[in-house]
Protein backbone atom coordinates (compact mmCIF):
# COMPACT_ATOMS: atom_id res chain seq x y z
CA UNK A 1 0.00 0.00 0.00
CA UNK A 2 1.34 3.16 -0.80
CA UNK A 3 2.20 5.63 1.93
CA UNK A 4 0.49 8.71 2.76
CA UNK A 5 1.82 12.14 4.53
CA UNK A 6 1.90 11.56 7.70
CA UNK A 7 0.02 14.94 8.38
CA UNK A 8 -2.62 13.63 6.60
CA UNK A 9 -3.33 10.24 8.09
CA UNK A 10 -3.50 12.54 11.51
CA UNK A 11 -6.22 14.72 9.71
CA UNK A 12 -8.33 12.07 8.64
CA UNK A 13 -7.54 10.34 12.35
CA UNK A 14 -8.56 13.88 13.77
CA UNK A 15 -12.14 13.44 11.73
CA UNK A 16 -12.12 9.69 12.69
CA UNK A 17 -12.16 10.65 16.57
CA UNK A 18 -14.66 13.70 16.29
CA UNK A 19 -17.46 11.61 14.98
CA UNK A 20 -16.88 8.91 17.66
CA UNK A 21 -16.75 11.63 19.89
CA UNK A 22 -20.30 12.64 18.35
CA UNK A 23 -21.19 9.13 18.63
CA UNK A 24 -21.29 8.84 22.19
CA UNK A 25 -23.06 12.73 22.84
CA UNK A 26 -25.70 11.08 20.75
CA UNK A 27 -25.66 7.54 22.66
CA UNK A 28 -26.17 10.06 25.91
CA UNK A 29 -28.83 12.28 24.16
CA UNK A 30 -31.23 9.69 23.22
CA UNK A 31 -30.67 6.97 26.22
CA UNK A 32 -34.43 7.45 27.43
CA UNK A 33 -35.97 6.94 23.84
CA UNK A 34 -34.23 4.27 22.49
CA UNK A 35 -32.50 0.76 23.48
CA UNK A 36 -28.98 0.12 23.22
CA UNK A 37 -29.53 -2.62 21.36
CA UNK A 38 -31.81 -0.75 19.30
CA UNK A 39 -29.48 1.37 18.26
CA UNK A 40 -26.33 -1.25 17.78
CA UNK A 41 -28.80 -3.03 16.02
CA UNK A 42 -29.88 -0.28 13.27
CA UNK A 43 -27.10 1.67 13.40
CA UNK A 44 -25.22 -1.21 11.23
CA UNK A 45 -28.26 -2.28 9.47
CA UNK A 46 -27.97 1.14 8.39
CA UNK A 47 -24.72 0.92 7.44
CA UNK A 48 -24.79 -2.14 5.69
CA UNK A 49 -27.77 -0.92 3.25
CA UNK A 50 -25.21 2.25 2.74
CA UNK A 51 -22.41 0.44 2.39
CA UNK A 52 -23.91 -2.38 -0.83
CA UNK A 53 -24.47 0.94 -3.09
CA UNK A 54 -21.69 3.25 -2.22
CA UNK A 55 -18.56 0.42 -2.56
CA UNK A 56 -20.21 -2.26 -5.17
CA UNK A 57 -17.71 -0.80 -7.94
CA UNK A 58 -14.55 -1.85 -5.09
CA UNK A 59 -15.48 -4.58 -3.83
CA UNK A 60 -15.78 -8.33 -5.05
CA UNK A 61 -18.71 -10.17 -3.31
CA UNK A 62 -17.47 -13.95 -4.10
CA UNK A 63 -13.91 -12.99 -2.73
CA UNK A 64 -15.66 -11.54 0.53
CA UNK A 65 -17.53 -14.97 1.17
CA UNK A 66 -15.00 -16.91 -0.12
CA UNK A 67 -12.38 -14.86 2.53
CA UNK A 68 -15.05 -15.25 5.08
CA UNK A 69 -15.10 -18.78 4.64
CA UNK A 70 -11.35 -19.22 5.02
CA UNK A 71 -10.46 -16.91 7.67
CA UNK A 72 -13.64 -17.24 9.83
CA UNK A 73 -11.94 -17.12 12.96
CA UNK A 74 -10.33 -14.23 12.76
CA UNK A 75 -12.97 -12.24 11.23
CA UNK A 76 -15.47 -13.64 13.51
CA UNK A 77 -13.15 -12.23 16.32
CA UNK A 78 -12.73 -8.81 14.47
CA UNK A 79 -16.65 -8.63 13.89
CA UNK A 80 -17.61 -9.41 17.56
CA UNK A 81 -14.72 -6.79 18.82
CA UNK A 82 -15.41 -3.68 16.80
CA UNK A 83 -19.35 -4.26 15.37
CA UNK A 84 -21.17 -6.53 17.87
CA UNK A 85 -19.50 -5.61 21.48
CA UNK A 86 -17.87 -2.56 21.57
CA UNK A 87 -20.86 0.32 20.33
CA UNK A 88 -23.44 -2.01 22.36
CA UNK A 89 -21.54 -1.98 24.91
CA UNK A 90 -21.13 1.91 24.97
CA UNK A 91 -25.07 2.52 24.70
CA UNK A 92 -25.48 0.57 27.49
CA UNK A 93 -23.04 2.37 29.52
CA UNK A 94 -24.57 5.73 28.26
CA UNK A 95 -27.98 5.08 29.63
CA UNK A 96 -26.02 5.97 33.35
CA UNK A 97 -23.00 7.50 32.68
CA UNK A 98 -22.84 10.58 31.79
CA UNK A 99 -20.90 11.45 27.98
CA UNK A 100 -17.84 13.20 29.00
CA UNK A 101 -17.09 10.72 31.63
CA UNK A 102 -17.24 7.96 29.14
CA UNK A 103 -15.26 9.71 26.81
CA UNK A 104 -12.89 10.43 29.69
CA UNK A 105 -12.23 6.31 30.49
CA UNK A 106 -12.16 6.18 26.92
CA UNK A 107 -8.85 7.10 26.98
CA UNK A 108 -7.29 4.46 28.33
CA UNK A 109 -7.54 2.81 24.90
CA UNK A 110 -4.10 3.99 24.09
CA UNK A 111 -2.42 2.52 27.18
CA UNK A 112 -4.44 -0.67 26.81
CA UNK A 113 -3.45 -1.03 23.08
CA UNK A 114 -0.04 -0.28 23.20
CA UNK A 115 0.39 -2.73 26.22
CA UNK A 116 -1.92 -5.60 24.09
CA UNK A 117 1.24 -4.55 21.46
CA UNK A 118 4.18 -5.33 23.57
CA UNK A 119 2.29 -9.08 24.38
CA UNK A 120 1.11 -9.84 21.65
CA UNK A 121 2.81 -8.10 18.77
CA UNK A 122 6.24 -7.79 20.71
CA UNK A 123 6.09 -4.29 19.93
CA UNK A 124 8.83 -1.88 21.10
CA UNK A 125 7.62 0.90 23.46
CA UNK A 126 10.35 3.80 23.49
CA UNK A 127 10.59 5.85 27.21
CA UNK A 128 9.29 8.80 24.84
CA UNK A 129 6.05 6.89 23.85
CA UNK A 130 5.75 5.95 27.37
CA UNK A 131 6.11 9.70 28.73
CA UNK A 132 3.64 10.51 26.37
CA UNK A 133 0.99 8.20 26.96
CA UNK A 134 1.78 9.37 31.14
CA UNK A 135 1.69 13.34 30.13
CA UNK A 136 -1.97 12.41 28.24
CA UNK A 137 -3.30 10.24 30.86
CA UNK A 138 -2.41 12.85 33.44
CA UNK A 139 -4.10 15.14 31.22
CA UNK A 140 -6.85 12.98 31.43
CA UNK A 141 -7.07 12.32 35.07
CA UNK A 142 -7.09 16.29 35.75
CA UNK A 143 -10.40 16.44 33.66
CA UNK A 144 -11.79 13.47 35.59
CA UNK A 145 -11.23 15.42 39.17
CA UNK A 146 -11.91 18.65 37.44
CA UNK A 147 -8.64 19.84 38.79
CA UNK A 148 -9.47 19.14 42.08
CA UNK A 149 -7.11 16.24 43.27
CA UNK A 150 -9.10 15.65 46.52
CA UNK A 151 -11.82 14.60 44.67
CA UNK A 152 -12.60 10.91 45.38
CA UNK A 153 -13.85 9.47 41.97
CA UNK A 154 -17.43 7.50 42.08
CA UNK A 155 -17.65 5.08 39.67
CA UNK A 156 -21.40 4.10 38.19
CA UNK A 157 -22.47 0.98 36.78
CA UNK A 158 -21.71 2.90 33.13
CA UNK A 159 -18.19 3.32 34.17
CA UNK A 160 -17.60 -0.05 34.12
CA UNK A 161 -19.11 -0.72 31.23
CA UNK A 162 -16.86 1.93 29.53
CA UNK A 163 -13.98 0.39 30.64
CA UNK A 164 -14.75 -3.46 29.20
CA UNK A 165 -15.71 -1.71 25.80
CA UNK A 166 -12.41 0.35 25.72
CA UNK A 167 -10.78 -3.52 26.06
CA UNK A 168 -12.72 -4.68 22.94
CA UNK A 169 -11.59 -1.96 21.28
CA UNK A 170 -7.78 -1.74 22.12
CA UNK A 171 -8.10 -5.84 21.37
CA UNK A 172 -9.79 -5.11 18.01
CA UNK A 173 -7.27 -2.67 16.81
CA UNK A 174 -4.81 -5.10 17.57
CA UNK A 175 -6.10 -8.05 16.44
CA UNK A 176 -6.95 -6.19 12.80
CA UNK A 177 -2.96 -6.41 11.85
CA UNK A 178 -4.08 -10.40 11.79
CA UNK A 179 -6.93 -9.84 8.63
CA UNK A 180 -7.11 -11.44 5.64
CA UNK A 181 -4.39 -9.77 3.14
CA UNK A 182 -6.74 -10.78 0.19
CA UNK A 183 -9.48 -8.16 1.52
CA UNK A 184 -8.77 -4.37 0.47
CA UNK A 185 -10.32 -1.81 3.59
CA UNK A 186 -13.47 -1.53 1.78
CA UNK A 187 -13.85 -5.68 1.35
CA UNK A 188 -12.71 -5.76 5.36
CA UNK A 189 -15.13 -3.49 6.40
CA UNK A 190 -18.43 -4.79 4.83
CA UNK A 191 -17.41 -8.20 5.59
CA UNK A 192 -16.91 -7.64 9.15
CA UNK A 193 -20.59 -5.80 9.15
CA UNK A 194 -21.95 -8.62 7.60
CA UNK A 195 -20.61 -10.86 10.55
CA UNK A 196 -21.19 -8.48 13.24
CA UNK A 197 -24.69 -7.90 11.97
CA UNK A 198 -25.00 -11.90 12.05
CA UNK A 199 -23.98 -11.73 15.86
CA UNK A 200 -25.85 -8.97 17.04
CA UNK A 201 -29.34 -9.97 15.63
CA UNK A 202 -29.87 -12.35 17.67
CA UNK A 203 -29.34 -10.27 21.07
CA UNK A 204 -32.11 -7.85 19.62
CA UNK A 205 -34.89 -10.13 19.14
CA UNK A 206 -33.95 -12.18 22.30
CA UNK A 207 -34.31 -8.51 23.93
CA UNK A 208 -37.76 -8.38 22.71
CA UNK A 209 -38.97 -6.00 20.17
CA UNK A 210 -42.80 -4.85 19.29
CA UNK A 211 -43.23 -3.84 15.24
CA UNK A 212 -45.06 -0.72 16.04
CA UNK A 213 -42.60 0.55 18.24
CA UNK A 214 -39.87 0.03 15.52
CA UNK A 215 -41.34 1.38 12.93
CA UNK A 216 -42.05 4.75 14.95
CA UNK A 217 -38.33 4.71 16.40
CA UNK A 218 -37.20 4.84 12.24
CA UNK A 219 -39.58 7.59 11.63
CA UNK A 220 -38.74 9.68 14.45
CA UNK A 221 -34.34 9.09 14.72
CA UNK A 222 -33.42 8.15 11.37
CA UNK A 223 -31.36 11.18 11.34
CA UNK A 224 -29.73 9.88 13.97
CA UNK A 225 -28.82 6.79 12.39
CA UNK A 226 -27.71 8.26 9.19
CA UNK A 227 -25.05 9.72 11.56
CA UNK A 228 -24.15 6.68 13.39
CA UNK A 229 -24.81 4.97 10.46
CA UNK A 230 -22.27 7.05 7.91
CA UNK A 231 -20.09 9.10 10.00
CA UNK A 232 -19.46 7.39 12.81
CA UNK A 233 -19.26 3.87 11.19
CA UNK A 234 -18.33 4.09 7.46
CA UNK A 235 -16.21 7.10 7.75
CA UNK A 236 -14.58 6.18 10.87
CA UNK A 237 -14.11 2.56 10.73
CA UNK A 238 -12.47 3.24 7.29
CA UNK A 239 -9.65 5.96 8.32
CA UNK A 240 -8.73 3.78 11.57
CA UNK A 241 -8.26 0.70 9.38
CA UNK A 242 -6.27 2.76 7.23
CA UNK A 243 -4.02 4.74 10.27
CA UNK A 244 -3.31 1.77 11.34
CA UNK A 245 -1.43 0.23 8.23
CA UNK A 246 -0.09 3.77 7.49
CA UNK A 247 1.30 4.20 10.60
CA UNK A 248 0.79 1.35 13.25
CA UNK A 249 -1.88 0.71 15.73
CA UNK A 250 0.26 2.26 18.77
CA UNK A 251 0.34 5.21 17.20
CA UNK A 252 -3.07 5.38 15.50
CA UNK A 253 -4.63 4.32 19.28
CA UNK A 254 -2.84 8.28 20.77
CA UNK A 255 -5.66 9.87 18.67
CA UNK A 256 -8.16 8.57 20.93
CA UNK A 257 -6.83 11.14 23.67
CA UNK A 258 -8.92 13.37 21.63
CA UNK A 259 -12.15 12.32 22.05
CA UNK A 260 -12.59 14.34 25.65
CA UNK A 261 -11.67 17.66 24.05
CA UNK A 262 -13.78 16.65 21.09
CA UNK A 263 -17.11 15.42 23.36
CA UNK A 264 -16.35 18.13 25.98
CA UNK A 265 -16.88 21.41 23.10
CA UNK A 266 -20.14 18.56 21.47
CA UNK A 267 -21.24 18.01 24.33
CA UNK A 268 -21.38 21.77 25.49
CA UNK A 269 -23.19 22.53 22.28
CA UNK A 270 -25.71 19.97 22.17
CA UNK A 271 -26.02 18.73 25.88
CA UNK A 272 -25.43 22.00 27.94
CA UNK A 273 -22.57 21.10 29.79
CA UNK A 274 -20.60 23.82 30.43
CA UNK A 275 -16.87 23.95 29.86
CA UNK A 276 -14.89 24.72 32.56
CA UNK A 277 -10.77 25.87 33.02
CA UNK A 278 -10.03 22.04 33.62
CA UNK A 279 -11.06 21.24 30.09
CA UNK A 280 -9.02 23.63 28.67
CA UNK A 281 -6.14 22.60 31.17
CA UNK A 282 -6.26 18.67 30.66
CA UNK A 283 -7.12 19.37 26.85
CA UNK A 284 -3.35 20.75 26.97
CA UNK A 285 -1.83 17.83 28.64
CA UNK A 286 -3.40 15.79 26.49
CA UNK A 287 -1.86 17.50 23.09
CA UNK A 288 1.51 17.24 24.86
CA UNK A 289 1.25 13.81 25.55
CA UNK A 290 0.37 13.30 21.53
CA UNK A 291 3.36 15.56 20.26
CA UNK A 292 5.51 13.69 22.81
CA UNK A 293 4.69 10.40 21.57
CA UNK A 294 3.61 10.67 18.03
CA UNK A 295 6.14 13.48 16.87
CA UNK A 296 9.49 13.60 19.11
CA UNK A 297 9.75 10.12 19.70
CA UNK A 298 10.60 9.87 15.73
CA UNK A 299 13.51 12.49 16.28
CA UNK A 300 14.64 10.84 19.56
Amino acid sequence: MKKLQAYKVYILLALCVLFWSGNFVLGRFIKDDIQPLELAFFRWCFTFILLLPLTIKYINIKKCFFSIKNNFKILSILAILGITLFNTIVYLALKTTQATNALLINSIIPLLILILAHFILKSYISKMQILGIFVSTFGVIFLVLKGDFSTHIQFHQGDFWIIFSSITWASYSIFVKFKPKDLNHVELFISLVFLGLLYLTPLYFFQGYEIQREIYILKQYWPFFLYVSFFASILSFYFWNFAIEQIGAERTGQFTHLMPVFGAILAYIFLGETLEFYHIFGAIFIAIGIYLSLFLSKKI
